[in-house]
């Protein structure tokens, strides 16, 4: 089993399959797959047709075209029965065929299984005694946080005979999940984390979503855990080691102080086995201490000595488990993934370099993947073949091992020993209007080529996270019936984060239509790969050319702006160009009035130039209950229009009124497309009832410098500022240029060191601001947190009287954005 490789038909009985179509009843396969952009090696690929938010069965002719040729599905597919040439599996689901098989190759293996689960801290763990362990055992574990009802499943298939310790990471969402987790992991050992509030929707209380979580380790030989979260529980395992933060708790493992020593190292105290022990750990921030501790208790119960132990934890490194997209030199995009190197993570970093369109070329530095000696030929192989799959079109090779598989790569390649030899080359010229992925082993130190590359720009950081803005969409695409339409606002540069980076990550997830304000964001869109239709909302006539240029359709809200149009039009002897007509049912800011609709209908059956794409409304005040009524108005009116406009033409266009609020409390208004706004970006518009949305964005930036200063003393401007007995400040890199409103000032703003809010002291410089340290411990060139999860842009909003779209979009160009996908 050391290649994961089963016949087709052995599958169909793994799987108890209801019936089969076998065109190749010996097909091999040895990759799984569900999504068409996602296949790699496809002649022995399994796709499962899941039923998620799209059926998967939609999909089946595109996984088809990039050559997989064996199917799980649920029902009869009429492009597959076509072909005549693919093994069909029909099971009543294809999600728990999927989990059923994965959990009958885990039991292929006889190696130790650690599975871990809790609300926080799983993938920092699990990476962590990958770390540890790795000294002792060759371990195959989740790539990045596959930890769910699909991640496991994926995850266990990697498991083979090269390795002798495995480690899965369980996370669920909502109660009755963890049995199906349990049936395909059985863990040998397992490892509750922090118990917080992630997913707190999902169940009725705390305690039951502990005593899911539990589930996961009722077979367990030995479970690791904190009674500080299990109460008084009965926790399952033949046997326990427990540990705590908390000295009072009784566990085996107690730490009774903990000692910031210097700016990044913490020395914990601690009880053990009635002695006491202590050892030093390179982080300071209090999750990153709970994780250590956590991971020092399963040391201790797997039988490693706390001499051995604090050698261990002393070495070990942040983790980064983000793919990261940033602003390169020479016009780059640089997609950083420097501190793993495996192929489940190669294939995902792969994956997200093939949805970049903003430049043609794609260039992989990639180093040595560690790999048993035995199997080092399948590896490269496997890894040429990804290449190959992911449209890859320059390979640079850091590391020995690497270079003696050369012959397997059939693109340009360029090969140094080591890191520091590839970075004696940089910045390499030819390396310009491309993609970069960086994506090596911890050892070769990858995080100084993304230096080097990276576009060195304001310390202020605006991180956003894709992987949030994927959840959103799909959160909102589960409200929609399943014909509809959607159109995604991107203007105003996507409310503040960013143009083509989230304009890629929509075109790959398939939305129909993108808006922007203005020509010249279309252009922006245009010239970097986006080949979705762009509407723009706001052309003016002096720009309409260029707007045809760029294939950027007009919305149109008046007579004068549709006959400038037409007769640009005819000059340039083209015919049917898609416009989207709006009507204005209350708004009253642009668009038709409804009395209007005889003359527009005339102008539109009297020329060919044009043809109406879609007619559209805006709604005033969707998401306030209390103008319910005049809502419900807008949408009849428009309903009245636009039936009485499809009447008259001879052809068909969309329909669309709903904005992100309607989504969620107007399901009537759905008509044939939506449009959605502010949600994407993890900001609620029903103040009656939040749908589960996730932060996008996070703003932070550092402490310049730290001052004590003495009773009587002010701070700043116009000397706003005072600490009444005296005290400390830090000035940050955060200023009212960089979007930070001045209103925050003097008390009224606060923001967040090492978990402890400070507020801003005195009034907001340009570049900079001060803030209250008095009462926390922290250093110069700690992290200071603006704006994010702990507080939210709706909380910054309200405290100063405005809305989240102002201090979104008020976020200046100078700070730097930076993507990733976790």
């Amino acid at each position: 089993m050391k290649n994961r490789e089963y016949t087709i038909e052995q599958i169909a009985d793994i799987i108890e399959a209801s019936s089969t179509l076998l065109a190749h009843s010996k097909a091999q396969i040895r990759t799984l797959c569900y999504d068409s952009r996602k296949i790699t090696d496809p002649s022995h690929a399994l796709f499962f047709a899941l039923d998620g938010q799209r059926d998967g069965h939609a999909y089946v002719a595109a996984a088809y075209q990039t050559g997989v040729r064996n199917f799980v599905v649920q029902h009869k597919v009429p492009e597959l029965d076509k072909a005549g040439d693919c093994n069909l599996l029909y099971v009543n689901h294809p999600l728990s065929a999927l989990q059923q098989l994965a959990g009958y190759h885990r039991n292929q293996f006889n190696y130790p299984v650690i599975a871990i689960t809790g609300s926080n801290g799983k993938t920092i763990v699990k990476e962590w005694l990958y770390q540890l362990l790795s000294p002792d055992y060759h371990i195959v574990r989740s790539p990045k946080s596959y930890n769910s009802q699909l991640g496991v499943p994926l995850s266990l298939w990697q498991m083979d005979e090269q390795y002798n310790l495995a480690i899965i990471e369980a996370g669920i969402s909502k109660m009755g999940e963890m049995a199906a987790l349990q049936s395909m992991i059985q863990p040998s050992i397992g490892v509750l984390t922090n118990l917080g509030h992630a997913h707190n929707e999902g169940f009725p209380s705390d305690e039951a979503k502990l005593l899911e979580k539990l589930t996961l380790f009722k077979d367990a030989a030995l479970v690791v855990y904190s009674p500080q979260y299990t109460k008084k529980n009965p926790v399952p395992g033949i046997d326990r080691f427990t540990w705590s933060l908390d000295a009072s708790t009784g566990a085996m493992l107690e730490i009774f102080e903990s000692i910031r020593i210097t700016p990044h190292t913490t020395l914990l105290k601690a009880h053990y086995q009635g002695n006491a022990s202590e050892l030093t750990i390179p982080f300071t921030d209090g999750a990153s201490i709970e994780n250590c501790v956590c991971c020092w208790a399963v040391l201790l119960a797997l039988g490693y000595k706390n001499e051995e132990i604090a050698i261990r934890l002393a070495k070990l490194f942040p983790i980064n488990m983000r793919l990261t997209l940033k602003n390169g030199i020479n016009n780059c995009s640089i997609i950083d993934d420097s501190y793993s190197n495996d192929l489940s993570s190669l294939t995902i970093a792969l994956d997200f370099l093939l949805q970049q369109q903003q430049h043609k070329e794609r260039i992989l530095i990639l180093s040595d993947i560690p790999a048993d000696p035995n199997n080092e030929l399948d590896i490269y192989h496997q890894v040429a073949a990804l290449i190959k799959d992911k449209q890859v079109n320059k390979l640079i090779g850091v590391g020995k091992r690497i270079k003696q598989y050369a012959n397997l790569f059939q693109i340009p390649t360029q090969y140094y020993d080591s890191t520091e030899a590839l970075l004696q080359m940089l910045p390499d010229k030819s390396m310009h209007h491309a993609t970069l992925l960086i994506k090596g082993a911890r050892t070769f130190g990858f995080e100084r080529i993304s230096k080097q590359l990276t576009l060195q720009t304001h310390e202020t950081t605006l991180e956003i996270n894709l992987s949030a803005i994927e959840h959103n969409l799909n959160t909102y695409k589960r409200l929609l019936k399943k014909e509809i339409k959607l159109m995604v606002m991107v203007k105003a540069f996507s409310y503040g984060s960013g143009s083509f980076e989230i304009a890629n990550l929509l075109q790959f997830n398939k939305v129909d239509y993108l808006t922007v304000a203005y020509i010249d964001e279309g252009i922006t869109l245009r010239n970097n790969g986006i080949q979705l239709p762009i509407v723009v909302m706001s052309p003016s006539v002096e720009t309409l050319e260029q707007l045809i240029q760029h294939q950027l359709e007009p919305e149109i809200y008046s007579m004068k702006e549709l006959q400038i149009l037409i007769e640009l039009l005819q000059g340039l002897q083209k015919k049917h160009y898609p416009i989207h007509i709006k009507v204005d049912t209350g708004m009253h800011r642009l668009g038709f009035e409804p009395s209007e609709s005889t003359s527009l209908l005339t102008v539109l059956r009297q020329t060919d130039r044009v043809r109406v794409a879609s007619v559209f409304s805006h709604l005033a005040a969707s998401g306030d209950s209390q103008h319910d009524t005049f809502t419900q108005k807008q949408i009849r009116i428009f309903d009245v229009f636009t039936s009485d406009l499809q009447r008259e033409l001879p052809y068909t266009f969309i329909r669309h009124i709903a904005n992100t609020a309607a989504i969620e409390r107007f399901p009537s208004a759905q008509f044939d497309m939506v449009r959605l706004g502010i949600g994407l970006y993890g900001v609620p518009t029903n103040s009656e009832k939040h749908l589960p949305l996730q932060p996008v964005a996070r703003l932070k930036t550092g402490i310049t410098q730290i001052k004590h200063i003495e009773a009587g003393e002010t701070i700043g401007y116009n000397r706003k500022g005072k600490l009444s007995g005296g005290g400390t400040i830090a000035t940050v890199k955060i200023g009212y240029a960089d979007g930070y409103n001045r209103r925050l000032g003097n008390g009224v703003g606060k923001m967040m060191i090492n978990g402890q809010y400070a507020p801003v002291v005195g009034d907001v410089c340009m570049d900079m601001c001060m803030l209250d340290l008095t009462e926390i411990d922290a250093a110069e060139g700690d992290e200071v947190l603006v704006m994010g999860p702990e507080i939210p842009v709706e909380q910054l909003a309200t405290t100063i009287g405005t809305i989240p779209y102002e201090i979104l979009t008020g976020i200046s160009q100078r700070v730097r954005r930076v993507y990733y996908y976790e």
